[in-house]
C-alpha cells in the first residue's frame, strides 16, 4: 500500500531579495548566455536587457516570466524573481494533501501500488522522501532508525555509512551515480540546500572505484545485499508534464525494476509471502 506524506512547503527565500536585475544576470551566467543571445531567445532588445540586469529598467512582470522561461528558471525561483521585481508570485505553492492537489495525490498512490512487487518512491526537489510503495522497507532494512525518521532524505539514506551503504555491493559506482544526479540538479537549480547536502555526502566514506564497471548492464544498477541474496535494480525517473504548480514542479517519481531473473523472482515471491 503507498504511504504518502505530506511534502514540506517552504515560502520563497526570507529576507529582501536581491534586485531582480541582479537575479536575472545570475541566471544568464549560470546558463553561459550572453546578453545577446538572451535578448534574441526573449525576442527583446539587448540594450534593454542590459537596462533590467543594470537596474536602469524596470521590468513589467511578463518580462520577468518571459525572461525566466527562457532561462529555464525553476518555478519556485520564478517567484522569487517576481517578488524582487514588485510583483505577485504566479506559481501556487501547496501541500500534496490539500484540496487543489487530489488528483495528484490519487495518481501517485495509483503509481506505487501499481508498481508492486517492486519498489517505487516519490522525491521532492529536495530530494526528500515523499511516498513510498510496499517493496521500499526491504530496500532500507538495517538501516539506522534516525535516518528512517521524515523528513527522509533518500541520497543520505542511500550513502551513509548507517544506511544503505553497509549492504550496496557497487557503493563506490551507485555513489557515483547519484552524486552525478546531485550535480545536475544543483547546476539546474543552484539550490542552497542541495549545495549543502553535496558537501554533507561527499564527506561520507567510500571505497576507491573499481578500475571497470562491476557487471556489463547497459544501466547503472543498485545492486543490494538483501537477507543474504544479491538484488540487481535499475531505475527510471518520472515528472509531471508542464507543471503549474511548485510543489508538482519539483516531483519526481523513482521506479525500480529488477535488472535480473533472479532480483525479479526474490521480489515476487517476498511480495506474496
Amino acid at each position: 500500500m503507498a504511504r504518502v506524506t505530506s511534502t514540506t512547503v517552504t515560502q520563497p527565500h526570507a529576507g529582501e531579495p536581491a534586485p531582480v536585475g541582479k537575479l536575472l544576470r545570475s541566471w544568464r551566467e549560470r546558463r553561459m548566455l550572453t546578453q545577446l543571445e538572451l535578448a534574441l531567445r526573449a525576442e527583446v532588445s539587448a540594450r534593454h536587457l542590459s537596462f533590467v540586469e543594470t537596474g536602469r529598467s524596470r521590468p513589467t512582470s511578463e518580462m520577468i516570466l518571459r525572461l525566466a522561461h527562457q532561462l529555464d528558471v525553476p518555478l519556485r525561483e520564478r517567484n522569487v524573481l517576481l517578488l524582487s521585481g514588485g510583483y505577485a508570485p504566479a506559481f501556487p505553492l501547496n501541500r500534496l494533501a490539500d484540496p487543489p492537489m487530489r488528483a495528484v495525490h490519487e495518481a501517485i498512490e495509483h503509481v506505487l501500488r501499481a508498481h508492486e512487487p517492486y519498489p517505487a518512491v516519490v522525491i521532492d526537489g529536495r530530494w526528500d522522501l515523499v511516498a513510498a510503495n510496499g517493496a521500499v522497507p526491504l530496500l532500507t532494512a538495517g538501516a539506522a532508525a534516525a535516518l528512517l525518521e521524515p523528513p527522509v532524505n533518500v541520497l543520505r539514506l542511500s550513502l551513509h555509512p548507517e544506511g544503505m551503504a553497509p549492504h550496496i555491493v557497487n557503493l563506490a559506482e551507485w555513489r557515483a551515480h547519484l552524486l552525478d544526479r546531485l550535480n545536475r540538479d544543483i547546476e539546474a537549480t543552484a539550490s542552497p540546500a542541495l549545495i549543502t547536502l553535496r558537501h554533507e555526502l561527499t564527506a561520507y566514506p567510500c571505497p576507491p572505484p573499481a578500475s571497470r564497471p562491476a557487471t556489463r548492464a547497459i544501466l547503472v544498477p543498485l545492486r543490494l545485499r538483501v537477507h543474504g541474496t544479491v538484488l540487481s535494480l535499475f531505475s527510471t525517473t518520472t515528472v509531471f508534464g508542464t507543471p503549474r504548480e511548485v510543489t508538482l514542479s519539483e516531483l519526481a517519481i523513482e521506479s525500480f525494476y529488477p535488472a535480473d531473473s533472479p532480483t525479479a523472482e526474490f521480489l515476487r515471491a517476498r511480495h506474496t509471502a
